[in-house]
């Protein structure tokens, strides 16, 4: 898939509702989904990075709810990339045709460099994102989005399209066997995941607005500390053990390139770092760390199953050698999670 662009006249127009001053130069900048194009801007008045929302997620309701986010953290301290008023100071949202766009400050920083430091700071400050939202009011009017890969029935349909989707892609070998035992083992997989997860109703009942999205890559750094938190889109209310699973996942995550190639284990002292950051600032209960475990193989399963189910691949990796990666990493998570996640 192409990465999306902007032209010219785009540009000029949508730039124009902002007050920034003279513009200087404009700059692809190629992060994040490729349906979602972003310019870095640098103009009289700062350094600045347009967005312009992709698909579901550019519905104005969604964009004003995010904004409402980051706006209410934003005033208690926590660092984020400010959101730029238009010209009029009524609004943070400029929407042309089918469009909507955003402006924010540029913040200059640097992307995760795997160390323990930077880990434990990415988990001191998602507690510092809980204790931000837990005073943020919906504002009157605009939907609230929810749901997560928890016990997610969407999840569970994925898993069993999988197989056809898989049989029809071009890299897909005929091992129809060896993908019919892998999809039926995900699949038991997940449910017992779920299952463990559903037995601890005091970790399941209580919801808040969390991030969902909480990885390396929408995290900047200097040093050893986090400098903005970044990437709002999957804005929710949800469990807030949900967010705490995923990044003690993502942030301990090993391997790059080719699934084949990645290692069967997580990094266990990365791991271990990012739950005590947050810890340290939301301290977590038993019940909820028990749970911990079971949620990192749920949200490992999730994430593949989506983007398998709908073209038989994971950007440029075919899906039956990223499944069977899953299938490793679920095994030693199995066999060693327990052990890691036992209170010393």
């Amino acid at each position: 898939m192409e990465r999306a662009t902007f032209d010219a006249a785009e540009l000029a127009v949508v730039l124009s509702h902002y007050d920034v001053g003279i513009i200087e130069s404009v700059t692809p900048f190629p992060r994040g989904s490729r349906r979602s194009p972003k310019v870095g801007i640098v103009a009289e008045r700062g350094k600045f990075l347009l967005k312009r929302r992709a698909g579901e997620r550019s519905r104005l309701e969604r964009v004003r709810f995010t904004h409402a986010v980051q706006q209410h953290i934003a005033k208690s301290g926590f660092p984020i990339a400010g959101i730029m008023p238009t010209r009029d100071g009524r609004r943070t949202i400029v929407q042309q045709r089918e469009h909507t766009y955003e402006l924010f400050e540029f913040v200059p920083g640097q992307p995760y460099d795997r160390s323990v430091a930077q880990t434990r700071h990415a988990g001191v400050t998602l507690g510092r994102f809980h204790q931000a939202v837990a005073s943020f009011r919906h504002p009157e009017g605009l939907p609230v989005p929810s749901g997560d890969f928890h016990d997610n029935p969407l999840v569970r349909n994925g898993l069993f399209s999988i197989g056809s989707s898989l049989s029809s892609h071009d890299s897909f070998s005929g091992d129809d066997a060896e993908l019919a035992s892998l999809v039926q083992l995900l699949i038991e997989r997940y449910e017992a995941a779920t299952q463990a997860v559903n037995s601890h109703r005091s970790v399941t009942a209580s919801q808040q607005v969390i991030h969902s999205d909480w990885h390396p890559g929408n995290l900047l750094f200097r040093g050893g500390e986090v400098v903005a938190v970044i990437d709002y889109d999957s804005v929710r209310v949800a469990r807030a053990i949900i967010d705490v699973a995923n990044g003690a996942l993502q942030f301990s995550m090993t391997g790059s390139g080719d699934p084949a190639s990645w290692p069967d284990e997580q990094d266990e002292q990365r791991l271990l770092a990012f739950l005590d950051g947050y810890n340290a600032v939301v301290p977590l209960s038993a019940d909820e760390r028990s749970c911990v475990p079971h949620l990192m193989a749920e949200a490992l399963i999730s994430e593949c199953v989506g983007p398998i189910a709908a073209t038989g691949s994971v950007g440029p990796w075919a899906g039956f050698r990223v499944l069977k990666m899953v299938r490793r990493k679920l095994g030693w998570m199995e066999l060693h999670l327990p052990r890691i996640m036992r209170p010393s």
